[in-house]
């Protein structure tokens, strides 16, 4: 039996977001991996490297094989993921990346109620409203990308991206439910594991072996990502997940960042303003910590 130490609400909110960050880091070497060997390929062998990282810390803390209501939610979020990852980047090749980070921000909201009908969360009202004050960050982003026109295959990869959001939603539902059974090391192994399985069923027509030039950004993006699932991994097991939702909404913030220094990208007025909505609306959230059972204790 293992019983987690509790901690405070606002240090698991600080996590996630650091979290987070680490993850919008390897959306933006996936990006650069994804134009120069495709989508697919790009994928397959982040999440393959991803087993490497994370196996090795698995191994070296003790394997401890997880139970069956364990590997039924590794199993489910696995899919889920799959079918998110493959649907936002397929949509990223096709949309600027500023609006695809900030049409994934319906995700969080989405996850607020999902949190009350699957996990029987109790939602406050203030965080509610600081969850609408982010997405109204969102959409002042969104209203001044849409000043341009992109087309229909621009119109197609929103609406993947848009997909990818609703999948990213109950994606937040199932990290608080694995935290609930399994440790980061765990859930990190056994997300890249899966993700690598079900996106092999389609090597044998999509796969090939990217150039040795390639290796050094996979192994490097296999290693963000690696962190970010223990990061997250660690406060959902402390904090509801509806309280944090919210730190997705940093994502953006993030991606612009990223895409100034490595794609050149300039940040726009719309951006800015959108962007102080989305830190006015996390800032609130985490005033208002929800907190979570102080012990939870599992079976690892």
């Amino acid at each position: 039996m293992t019983t987690r130490q509790p901690a405070s609400p606002v240090v698991a909110f600080l996590v996630a977001t650091a979290g987070i960050a680490l993850f919008s880091a390897m959306d933006a070497v996936l990006k650069g991996l994804s134009l120069a060997i495709g989508v697919y390929v790009a994928l397959l062998w982040r999440n393959a490297a991803g087993i490497l990282f994370s196996g090795a810390l698995w191994l070296r803390r003790g394997p401890r094989w997880p139970g069956r209501a364990a590997l039924r939610l590794h199993l489910l979020r696995g899919i889920v993921s799959t079918v998110m990852a493959v649907l936002f980047f397929w949509g990223l090749a096709r949309v600027p990346m500023g609006q695809a980070i900030a049409l994934t921000h319906i995700a969080p909201l989405l996850a607020l109620f999902l949190a009350a009908l699957l996990l029987k969360e109790r939602i406050g009202r203030r965080t509610v409203f600081a969850s609408l004050v982010a997405l109204a960050g969102v959409a002042t982003i969104l209203y001044g990308q849409t000043q341009s026109q992109l087309g229909d295959a621009a119109l197609l990869g929103a609406l993947a991206v848009m997909a990818s959001a609703v999948c990213y939603s109950y994606n937040i539902i199932l990290m608080r439910q694995q935290a609930q059974v399994a440790d980061p090391l765990e859930i990190a192994l056994f997300q890249s594991a899966i993700v690598t399985l079900l996106l092999a069923l389609a090597a044998p027509w999509l796969g090939s072996v990217p150039a040795l030039v390639h290796w050094p950004a996979i192994l490097f993006a296999a290693a963000l990502a690696t962190a970010s699932l223990l990061l997250l991994g660690w406060a959902y097991a402390r904090a509801d997940a509806s309280y944090l939702a919210p730190t997705e909404y940093t994502a953006f913030l993030w991606a612009s960042l990223l895409g100034y220094l490595v794609f050149g990208e300039v940040v726009s007025f719309w951006t800015v303003v959108g962007a102080v909505l989305i830190v006015g609306g996390c800032i609130w959230a985490a005033r208002t910590p929800r907190i979570a059972p102080a012990t939870v204790e599992t079976s690892l």
